[in-house]
């Protein structure tokens, strides 16, 4: 691991030596560079919200939210507990079974669902400065980005709302029988630091629309925006109780939705070590169902007929995106052995004018790691691959005076088998590799534990296609990476847990089908 001077973001003597030879700019805080803050937003709401109020903690407990850009404190937030999630339950629970959420119409819900997405709308410069401010995003793509999905994915499941149907089934006797899908009753949902508002939404926004009242636990790290967008989803008129935010830690507040024998389905993301600590709360308690969306270790392999500009291009914002905080990461990069060279020269100039820097301000492309913690973990894998012997082509140093950040760092000459080309970063680091075939590049590219996503960029439609079939994960990208969009079901394969988000596919995990069967009238059916 990095030493405490550096996991502190201590600078250091040749910090912009580094940073120039690089090829990462470094621009620290505001535009004097002594990291001074620029305009952030008032935080309004650091309480838990249960049965349509904000309220105190039971205990009485507040929890540190920090500044990723300095590591300053900027609020203190309610720590929500065992005794917490039960009222949370419980107020969930009578929405569910007394109340009117579950027993609208399809349409109803929709109507109110489609009024809270115009208030997230009316409110997105908000919602995107805190997201900027508790998770380090770039501000521009906090707007533009996270606030957009939001809202697209608000009003594509209050578009689904009313089209959750059952069948007609054909019985091999006189029988008649149909099936009805049923809201599966109160959701405990865990969201993760890397994407808090979209996370919110694509858990919440499909439980809503299948009748579901919820328990949200936001991530320790980022409970700020949960926060703001259970106060907006009062405003739109959802009922007391259908949406409730427990802030709070992973093993008290989450463990606690996990185990709890009131709570009828899980859906969380997050690491594969938590989501074995779900399933395994499941077991123990009321066997619920579990949705998990986990890790990844993606493959995103070139081959020599591909657009170099479009390629780099792709591999680029495939690992450096949300400054490495995302579980779709393509960090293996395969490139076959022809275009390789002039891959990897393109690659480091084009890195020359990537800007690390305050995520207020709009030249910058990465903000900070979104916490002390994350920040010394990428430091440490980074540490780890030079000692096995990767070479470092860009980056490799902690970045600025203040504050989680860390130069984009791109190792050459790695191995299959090394630390940072199996086990997952979740920071900007990516692993450049080399292949000869296609068969080496399949194989290679399922040599994981992970199966979350892929991506390939080729002329070739046979390769495209051989490929796509081939790879063992749950979306494949050919020609684009990070296509994500509501329409599309994503989740993923082998450790990177099962279940789907987004599509109407999203709604599977919060309904239960039930089989409904009469005898055909006059007709003997036994």
């Amino acid at each position: 691991m990095a030493s405490e001077s550096e996991s502190n973001g201590h600078h250091h003597a040749g910090d912009e030596a580094r940073a120039e030879n690089s090829g990462a700019g470094c621009r620290h805080g505001g535009d004097d560079g002594g990291g001074t803050p620029r305009t952030t937003p008032e935080i309004r709401y650091t309480k838990l919200f249960i049965n349509g109020r904000f309220v105190d903690a039971a205990s009485g407990k507040t929890f540190e939210t920090r500044d990723p850009r300095t590591g300053d404190v900027i609020a203190r937030v309610a720590e929500g507990d065992k005794e917490d999630v039960d009222l949370a339950v419980k107020a969930a629970r009578e929405a569910f079974d007394h109340g009117e959420w579950p027993r609208m119409s399809g349409s109803e819900r929709g109507k109110v669902m489609a009024k809270y997405a115009e208030v997230v709308e009316r409110h997105a410069d908000e919602l995107a400065a805190l997201e900027s401010l508790d998770a380090g995003k770039p501000l521009a793509a906090a707007r533009a980005v996270d606030v957009g999905e939001c809202v697209g994915i608000l009003r594509y499941f209050a578009g689904a709302a009313d089209k959750i149907h059952g069948e007609t089934l054909k019985m091999s006797r006189q029988l008649q029988g149909y099936t009805l899908r049923e809201p599966l009753g109160v959701a405990g949902l865990i969201v993760p630091w890397n994407f808090p508002a979209i996370m919110f939404f694509s858990k919440v926004s499909p439980a809503l629309a299948a009748g579901c009242t919820v328990v949200v636990k936001p991530a320790e790290q980022t409970p700020l925006s949960a926060l703001f967008l259970a106060h907006l989803s009062k405003q739109a008129g959802v009922p007391d109780g259908v949406i409730n935010v427990v802030t709070g830690f992973g093993p008290t507040a989450g463990a606690a939705i996990s185990s709890h024998m009131d709570v009828d389905v899980v859906a969380f993301t997050g690491s594969t070590e938590v989501g074995r600590l779900i399933m395994e709360a499941s077991a123990k308690s009321n066997l619920k169902p579990v949705a998990l969306e986990l890790g990844g270790k993606s493959p995103f392999i070139v081959f020599d007929d591909a657009d170099l500009d479009k390629a780099v291009e792709l591999a680029i914002g495939g690992n450096f995106f949300n400054k490495g905080e995302a579980c779709v990461a393509g960090s293996r990069v395969f490139v076959q052995e022809g275009i390789y060279d002039r891959f990897e020269q393109k690659l480091a100039d084009t890195m020359k004018s990537w800007v690390v820097g305050d995520p207020f301000d709009p030249r910058v492309n990465q903000g900070p790691q979104v916490d002390k913690a994350q920040y010394e973990r990428v430091l440490g894998y980074i540490e780890q691959g030079k000692a096995e012997g990767a070479t470092v082509l860009t980056g490799g140093n902690p970045c600025g005076k203040k504050g989680y950040y860390i130069e984009p760092t791109i190792f050459t000459n790695v191995k299959d088998d090394m630390v940072i080309a199996r086990e997952e970063i979740f920071g900007p680091v990516m692993c450049l590799m080399k292949f000869k075939t296609v068969e080496e590049a399949i194989e290679r590219a399922n040599g994981t534990r992970y199966g979350l996503a892929a991506g390939l960029v080729t002329r070739d439609i046979d390769v495209a296609n051989r490929m796509a079939r081939s790879i063992r994960a749950g979306v494949v990208w050919v020609n684009c990476y990070f296509a994500m969009d509501r329409s599309c079901p994503f989740g993923g394969r082998k450790m990177s847990g099962f279940g789907k988000d987004d599509s109407m596919h999203a709604l599977d995990k919060f309904l239960a089908v039930k089989s409904v069967v009469t005898p055909v009238h006059g007709s003997p059916w036994f």
